[in-house]
């Protein structure tokens, strides 16, 4: 006996290994079909300001992409925005940038906006955001030169310069919100509608 009712596996749009992960986890059989858009331009084209409608708006649009070459399949797209006092912050193109972020995260608050869409012959079908907030705590110089060197390039692999589930937890003195949404990925939520949708057994 399965939990997954679909005839299909999910389509994944994205290359995220921790989203994989996460859906298999809880008994989804998953396809990846990264969609490879661009997402500065997708979102400049829609002028977009508040970075939780960003992260919805590429979410629907990584997974509209892949829906249009598999019609009869269901897509999942998701993104993840991080914003500080209302600016936002996009993955760090090198080990630089990424240390000159976590400087201006550190001692501060911010927020992860994780964003899920289903998409289905070009229709959405169901579209949810989850909010997080982080809170670095005050590190030195001598620690973001280690940190960043124990990471590597994992540095580079997300929108805050971190994963909390790897060496990066060692940066924060606090979260409120839920870990799956922190991981890029509401998942509760999504398993709600999957349930409701008759795609997972209730």
């Amino acid at each position: 006996m399965t939990l997954w009712l679909a005839p299909a596996p999910l389509v994944l749009a994205s290359r995220s290994p921790v989203r994989r992960s996460l859906l298999e986890a809880a008994g989804i059989p998953v396809e990846s079909r990264p969609a490879d858009i661009d997402e500065r331009a997708v979102e400049a084209a829609a002028g977009l300001a508040d970075p939780g409608a960003v992260a919805r708006h590429l979410a629907e649009a990584k997974a509209a992409a892949i829906s249009s070459h598999l019609t009869d399949r269901l897509v999942l797209g998701a993104d993840q925005t991080l914003s500080l006092d209302g600016r936002r912050f996009s993955k760090p193109a090198d080990r630089a940038a990424a240390r000159r972020q976590l400087l201006t995260l550190g001692g501060r608050s911010h927020e992860l906006h994780s964003a899920v869409a289903l998409v289905r012959g070009g229709t959405t079908l169901y579209r949810h955001v989850a909010v997080a907030r982080l809170t670095m705590r005050a590190f030195s110089d001598a620690f973001l030169e280690a940190y960043l060197d124990v990471a590597g390039a994992a540095v580079c692999r997300s929108v805050g310069g971190y994963q909390l589930e790897g060496t990066g937890v060692h940066l924060f003195e606090s979260i409120v919100g839920d870990h799956f949404t922190i991981l890029g990925l509401p998942l509760l939520p999504l398993l709600a509608h999957l349930r409701e949708a008759g795609h997972l057994r209730s």
